[in-house]
């Protein structure tokens, strides 16, 4: 478990599921990701792939909790999503965040992704993190910028173009 000044970030527990799938179903949340609220079932199969990282690979997406409510307010981290967008991307650590619109516009994402990179850097110390970012998701764009992340072009993933970015090892 991680602890900042607002937030605990730790591995996803079975209470959180409704909590992540009511996220997952909310349309603004989703709107640069797929642009469908996740039924059911694909809230359960993604909540599963949470769960397997941590157990599998010793890291994972973080439930990001609400310290002052205990509310379930989004989900940060790293992983490793098989995108299959080739060798400068697939091998290595991949950011990902998402906030409930509980969290949105409060500094959270900000917050909670600068305590995961620290955590990653400590335990893996990574040549380079990456991430990929709709085009129009303007406020992700931001955020990745000022946690170090710089654009490397777009691709395709899923249909859609994406944004590529990644993170050097800090110095």
């Amino acid at each position: 478990m991680i602890e900042t000044e607002r937030l605990l970030l730790r591995p996803h527990a079975i209470e959180d599921f409704e909590a992540c799938y009511a996220m997952w179903q909310d349309p603004a949340v989703v709107e640069y990701i797929s642009g469908t609220p996740a039924t059911e079932a694909e809230a359960w199969l993604r909540f599963l792939g949470y769960v397997g990282r941590w157990q599998v690979m010793d890291y994972g997406i973080f439930a990001l909790i609400e310290k002052s409510s205990g509310r379930f307010v989004g989900e940060v981290g790293y992983s490793d999503f098989r995108r299959g967008l080739g060798p400068d991307f697939d091998p290595y650590h991949e950011a990902a965040w998402i906030l409930a619109t509980a969290g949105h516009g409060k500094g959270y994402a900000r917050e909670a992704m600068t305590a995961a990179q620290n955590w990653l850097d400590e335990k893996f110390n990574p040549e380079k993190t990456v991430c990929i970012i709709s085009p129009e998701n303007v406020p992700s764009i931001r955020l990745a910028e000022k946690l170090g992340f710089r654009s490397t072009g777009d691709a395709e993933y899923q249909q859609k173009t994406v944004r590529l970015f990644e993170r050097p090892r800090p110095k």
